[in-house]
């Protein structure tokens, strides 16, 4: 293409002031790019142009013309981006930032610096997908012209096309650049397998030519007849779909009959549906073949109806009918977003963001990761997988990569809902959290609060790697230095809320009076169970402050506390109970465990004191004691959490998809963990829902949380948690 050609074509939807910046822009890379040459021995100026004339053929917006033709100054030249936007403003050099490949840094190999200038691409493209388009341009062009590389580089650029650029054309649905792409790598990849099927098809070619013009003629008399305006037309398959078909379907080239497709082009989506009725009149309808990608368009926003026939001659024959505006996107894709109608951008889709939502979660996923090889990989395998599609309990279309579970919709409906899933229904029917979705399930996830989260084998069974993420992220907050800092903001938070001085309440003598109160060695230690929820904000305030809340005179239970205190002095300040608790300060105290948190070494405890029935030890998160008096609190701690000596009972409760040996291996488990059952009882619903109750012996918390663990493990488990009566 020529730029007279360019400008040409460009007129029929640029004004005058438009045409004049592509002039300008024109000028600016032909001098910055003057006395380079091009493989190919032409002027390097000559790749600009190509580039741009892409485009122009995409009817793309003037600013990402312009980014054509100076996409390759700052990599190529010594013209720099700010030379840019002093030229051309802002807009133009972000695309033009975006495509530039990085080069001023150290790289261990070649496949890092590719992988680095990749991550690069996507990150500008999720800002501005213009930028994606100006690349697939540049591609496209790169491509017509491999023949002028070494065969190496061939193979190379070729691999790189169908792994990743190929593949996100498509996803973009800019079929005009996917097709080519593909066949051009095809050519250069297998170049047998190429030219093989290239000399089978025209072989035959005046047969299957005349049978394709037969059909539209038909289909022309057949829409005609019915007075429906519409464009029928036949094409040929494209080589690469062909050469994949026969390597999936393990078929030979004279087994594939649809070599050929055609295309009917209407004015409205009722015409399309009329349309199909009539095909279906005249000829028949191969079962399990028609698509209505209208009422479910794909997620690059293709719209279209597929169904294959029986021709004429009883050959299969497939038929895609759609409407002008679609036939607009299934070409251009995204592209016809920018597309100028009218001197005005037409908008073919207003919904488009939320098709591509997969752009934001490129943005989220490179944050969490400074590996751009590892980045890459988990790209092509979530935004170059096929696809299927799903439906909410309300109807609500979602699309999920291939071979994903339950456990990848609930977190594609929200992050929070993917942690607390404890099951899943399909079709209605229960099924096991590894169980691979179909397109037209119809998936409803169950969430309990009472979760103790996402376990590690999800990371197993998710196939969405962005999900993956988010589970580690899930387990990195458990960790204790997160937990702090999220525990001190909390309880910054609590203060602020209750009008009350973060510098006079968050001194460190308080805090640490206050975390010995909780039976804390350390402030951290405190910050920390805030942070994961262990004690709540609002109790450390209220600990915080009740020394200024202290009025002259003394309660009865105080009264009380102090009259058996001064009874019979006390030898040491903590008095020892066969339990393993200490009661800190009073001596002879009936001491016993709350039967409703049974409470074990290792959870933050406290004692209340009950009317001639001395101590009860609760949880400090049993609900039962969070609204009691403060005055019937005291302060007691475990003589060693660590102690394995003493057993306690507690109670957890086991949800899972009722199969056989289920029972079994849930005994089996707890038993090879040397741990006693002291009850047991279960029960199964119609939903093939089981869930165990079970009454353990543990010594302390670790012990409690090693055994939820392995039980967690056990192949169709929902959820393991610890009940309170």
């Amino acid at each position: 293409m020529t730029m007279e050609e360019l400008i040409q074509q460009a007129s029929t939807y640029l004004d005058e002031k438009d045409i004049a910046l592509l002039r300008e822009a024109y000028e600016f890379a032909d001098n910055a790019h003057k006395g380079q040459f091009r493989k190919s021995g032409e002027p390097y100026i000559m790749h600009p142009i190509e580039v741009a004339g892409i485009l122009v053929q995409l009817k793309m917006d003037v600013i990402t013309i312009v980014s054509g033709f100076l996409h390759d100054v700052v990599e190529d030249t010594p013209i720099t981006l700010e030379d840019i936007r002093a030229k051309f403003g802002d807009n133009v050099t972000e695309l033009v930032d975006g495509v530039t490949k990085l080069r001023h840094f150290e790289y261990t190999s070649k496949e890092d610096q590719q992988a680095e200038n990749h991550r690069k691409m996507f990150v500008a493209m999720a800002r501005d997908l213009r930028c994606v388009i100006v690349k697939l341009a540049d591609r496209l062009h790169n491509m017509r012209t491999l023949k002028f590389m070494s065969q190496e580089k061939q193979v190379q650029k070729a691999n790189e096309t169908l792994e990743i650029f190929a593949p996100l054309a498509n996803r973009l649905g800019i079929s005009a650049i996917k097709w080519e792409l593909e066949d051009i790598s095809l050519r250069y990849l297998k170049p047998q397998q190429y030219y093989k099927i290239v000399n089978l098809m025209k072989q035959k070619r005046d047969e299957r030519e005349a049978y394709i013009a037969q059909v539209v003629e038909d289909l022309r008399e057949y829409v005609k007849s019915v007075h429906i305006e519409a464009e029928v037309s036949g094409r040929p398959k494209h080589i690469y779909s062909i050469y994949r078909k026969m390597v999936n379907q393990h078929k030979q080239f004279n087994e594939i009959y649809d070599l050929f497709a055609v295309r009917i082009i209407v004015k409205s989506i009722k015409d399309c549906y009329a349309i199909l009725g009539i095909i279906h009149t005249h000829w028949k309808p191969m079962p399990g073949r028609f698509k209505d990608y209208i009422a479910m368009p794909k997620a690059n926003m293709y719209q279209s109806l597929h169904t294959t026939v029986i021709g004429p001659k009883g050959d299969p024959l497939e038929v895609q009918i759609r409407t002008e505006e679609m036939h607009d996107v299934a070409e251009y894709g995204i592209a016809a977003h920018w597309a100028y109608k009218e001197g005005k951008v037409k908008n073919i889709n207003n919904k488009f963001e939320d098709k591509l939502t997969w752009f934001r979660e490129i943005l989220e996923y490179q944050n969490e990761t400074d590996d751009a090889k590892e980045f890459m990989e988990s790209l092509k395998m979530d935004l170059f997988s096929d696809t299927v599609f799903v439906f909410t309990p309300k109807g609500d279309v979602i699309e999920l990569p291939v071979g994903s579970v339950p456990i990848d919709f609930a977190y594609r409906i929200h992050t929070e809902i993917g942690h607390k899933t404890v099951g899943a229904k399909v079709n209605g029917k229960m099924v096991p959290l590894d169980y691979k979705l179909k397109t037209g399930d119809i998936v409803d996830v169950m969430t309990s609060k009472h979760s103790y989260g996402p376990s590690r084998d999800w990371l197993k069974i998710a196939q969405s790697s962005a999900f993956k993420n988010k589970i580690r992220q899930w387990f990195k907050r458990q960790q204790r230095q997160e937990n702090v800092a999220k525990g001190r903001e909390m309880l910054e938070k609590e203060l602020r809320s209750q009008n009350l001085s973060l510098k006079d309440n968050l001194t460190e003598e308080k805090i640490n009076n206050v975390a010995k109160k909780f039976n804390f060695s350390h402030e951290n230690e405190l910050f920390a169970a805030i942070g994961y929820s262990g004690i709540t904000a609002k109790q450390v305030v209220t600990r915080l402050t009740e020394d200024d809340r202290k009025t002259p005179e003394t309660t009865e239970s105080e009264e009380r506390m102090k009259q058996l205190s001064e009874t019979k002095p006390a030898p040491t300040q903590h008095r020892k109970t066969s339990l393993g608790v200490r009661v800190k300060g009073v001596d002879n105290l009936l001491v016993r465990l709350a039967r409703c948190c049974n409470p074990v070494p290792g959870d933050a405890i406290v004692g209340y004191i009950t009317r001639g029935r001395g101590v009860t030890i609760h949880r400090v998160d049993c609900p039962n004691i969070k609204n009691e008096e403060e005055q019937r609190l005291m302060k007691v701690e475990w003589e060693n959490s660590e102690s394995k000596s003493k057993e306690y009972n507690v109670d957890i409760e086991v949800t899972a998809y009722d199969r056989n040996g289920l029972l079994n291996e849930v005994l089996q488990c707890v038993s090879d963990s040397h741990t006693a059952i002291n009850g047991i009882s279960g029960r199964a619903d119609k939903n093939k829902v089981a869930t165990i109750h079970m009454t353990i012996a543990i010594t302390n918390i670790d012990h409690l949380y090693r055994v939820v663990e392995k039980i967690k493990r056990i192949p169709d488990i929902y959820s393991v948690r610890r009940v309170m009566q």
